[in-house]
């Protein structure tokens, strides 16, 4: 009868774990203030031109990362001031160790002298995403 009970309360627990990270998935978070240099690839990826670009942090193996590019890569081709660039960061994990970035996918929405304005982890919500970047942004009917 005890191994009932500690099966049951595992499976408990295992579905309150998969319930907060599935809550915890793609929500989008406000920057803390930081003032932190960028890494190389991260300063060179900014697009001048943009007011936002949006810096996906991926991983060679991730499944994830290819989901959150299909979301990202549409969205900031139909939204004007926005762009969207991958870094892999497989073979220089001190990228994403200078970002605090601890999954993958990663996205930081960065302005182009480099402040961060927000990031998500997990896969995006296209328009809660949009919502949020609204104040930066022009967007173009599509």
């Amino acid at each position: 009868m005890t191994g009932l009970w500690v099966l049951a309360a595992t499976l408990v627990a295992a579905v309150a774990v998969g319930v907060l990270l599935k809550a915890r998935n793609g929500r989008v978070r406000e920057a803390k203030p930081a003032a932190r240099e960028l890494p190389g690839p991260v300063a060179a990826a900014l697009d001048p031109a943009s007011a936002v670009t949006l810096v996906q942090i991926s991983t060679t193996f991730c499944a994830p990362c290819r989901h959150a590019k299909a979301v990202l890569g549409p969205l900031a081709e139909r939204t004007e001031g926005l762009h969207h660039v991958e870094l892999d960061v497989t073979n220089s994990p001190e990228v994403a160790q200078s970002l605090s970035v601890l999954r993958t996918p990663t996205t930081i929405a960065l302005t182009p002298d480099g402040r961060e304005l927000l990031r998500v982890g997990g896969v995006p919500k296209g328009p809660e995403l949009l919502a949020a970047l609204e104040p930066h942004l022009t967007t173009r009917t599509s």
